[in-house]
């Protein structure tokens, strides 16, 4: 069985991108490896995402805000998937990534940018982490034997219009 590399991509790369390549690691039971980066990183995991994986049982010690020119050199892993995951980023002009791996939005509500008291900002966590995870289950059923496929492509768009629920 192929196991293959998934980019997500964020602005900061601190919390929804995380979460993601988390969510994807920890589900996909092998078949996929999960990685995340962003276009202006924080340098810094949100506490509450960093939280949230651990607990899904993802290492601690993949858990970094990294930029996606790491992803750019010829040394990076080859990357079959780019999925970018707020607005902000999918409206970048991203770099040129090696292999034409296939790209897509899913846009996901930021909830490190909630303020209030701890229970919201949790919430807004929960919430996030809920509607990454529906798209993910969606994403790994998906027939991956064709890779450049037009259903494998149609997929990817219907999982892409998936209303957030948070």
């Amino acid at each position: 069985m192929k196991t293959f590399n998934v980019l997500f991509l964020c602005t900061g790369n601190s919390a929804r991108s995380i979460l993601a390549e988390a969510l994807l690691t920890t589900l996909s039971e092998g078949k996929f490896i999960g990685f995340s980066a962003g276009s202006k990183p924080t340098g810094k995991v949100h506490p509450i995402a960093k939280e949230f994986a651990i607990k899904m049982g993802y290492p601690e010690n993949n858990l970094r805000s990294k930029s996606w020119n790491e992803f750019t050199k010829s040394n990076a892993p080859h990357m079959d998937f780019i999925i970018t995951v707020c607005d902000n980023a999918a409206n970048e002009s991203c770099p040129l990534w090696i292999g034409h791996p296939i790209t897509v939005h899913w846009s996901f509500p930021d909830p490190a940018s909630i303020e209030g008291c701890d229970k919201d900002i949790r919430l807004a966590f929960q919430k996030t982490l809920n509607t990454i995870k529906e798209h993910i289950e969606l994403f790994i059923e998906l027939p991956f034997e064709d890779r450049k496929s037009t259903r494998l492509n149609s997929s990817h768009t219907d999982i892409s219009r998936m209303p957030s629920s948070a």
